[in-house]
């Protein structure tokens, strides 16, 4: 039999099994061969952003952590944060010990570094990377008075490649967050372009699609299309627009409560095999949890009970998208 032959007759079995009338005659091995099961998509690997547990000590928060489900931590190492920069060299050793005792990973870190010629920053990202520290994310940019925007894209573009040459060196990789309002990067193609020399194996972007809606409207598929070469990890959070005193302000919301439309995100991630480490937040009011407080207003069981909450949600739009 000739290759078209064959060609035609395996279409016309094939054709045959989706409308049921060969089924009751055919072998095991020539059903499997015809009608392969999809694969089920696996569940997230998320760690939870430790900005919301900063009330707790290192021990308590990876402990919490553990218990709510969680499958790591993003240690926040930066001012006001879990690990203060310029005690990096003791306590951050001693944070990623009681994340790992609790069982969960300890691969990103959030960070305020944001020059590769800071001493404060080069102590802090040599410590990370030789606790095996693969990712962390750097602080915004902000447009200087006095610049005209493409003056200043052409520094922040030098800022970024010298960054992605020092993690190069150290065998890191930084990310650059894409944040609604008026700092850099605010917009997906801005940040595209300010991307554009660094090292793309060093250097790349926390993907956050609440502020991507919140930036780009009905137009922010176009905005994940074009950056996901460069997404490193993933933020997730939600929100909605409320008018408040005749102003429309953001607020931010339990996830799958506001306007992110998760199914058609998570359905474009699987499309483009966007497989990259995933950080939930918690912008939404918890007793100053949400804030990064030491202290917190209402019963810590409360705040664990969102995270639960949140967490299993994820999870549930992941799979069903």
């Amino acid at each position: 039999m000739d290759t078209e032959n064959k060609k035609s007759r395996r279409n016309f079995i094939k054709n045959s099994v989706i409308a049921g009338t060969l089924l009751p005659f055919m072998s095991d091995d020539l059903y499997a061969d015809m009608v392969k099961p999809v694969k089920a998509a696996e569940p997230l690997n998320i760690s939870v952003f430790s900005k919301h547990l900063q009330f707790l000590n290192y021990k308590d928060m990876a402990d919490a952590a553990a218990e709510i489900g969680f499958n790591g931590v993003d240690l926040t190492v930066r001012p006001n944060g879990h690990v203060l920069p310029e005690r990096v060299e003791t306590d951050l050793p001693e944070a990623i010990q009681a994340i790992k005792k609790a069982g969960l990973a300890a691969t990103m870190i959030t960070t305020a570094v944001q020059d590769a010629n800071d001493p404060t920053d080069l102590k802090l990202l040599k410590t990370a990377s030789g606790l095996g520290i693969k990712y962390y994310r750097m602080n915004w940019l902000r447009y200087p008075e006095g610049k005209s925007i493409p003056e200043a894209m052409i520094q922040f573009k030098k800022t970024l490649t010298e960054i992605s040459h020092l993690n190069r060196r150290l065998g890191i990789t930084g990310c650059y967050q894409n944040h609604s309002g008026n700092l850099a990067g605010a917009s997906i193609w801005e940040l595209w372009e300010i991307l554009k020399n660094s090292d793309q194996r060093n250097m790349g972007v926390q993907y956050d699609i609440r502020h991507a809606v919140v930036e780009g409207g009905m137009s922010w598929k176009t905005g994940l299309n074009l950056i996901r070469p460069h997404i490193k990890i993933l933020a997730v959070k939600d929100c909605i627009w409320l008018k408040k005193d005749g102003s429309w302000v953001v607020e931010n919301v339990p996830l799958g409560e506001g306007m992110v439309d998760f199914k058609a995100y998570f359905k474009m991630l699987k499309d483009f095999n966007i497989q990259v480490p995933v950080s939930l937040h918690y912008e939404y009011p918890m007793g100053g949890a949400e804030r990064g407080a030491n202290s917190i207003s209402i019963d810590k069981q409360i705040v664990f009970a969102h995270m639960k909450r949140d967490f299993m949600k994820l999870q549930q739009l992941w799979l069903e998208a």
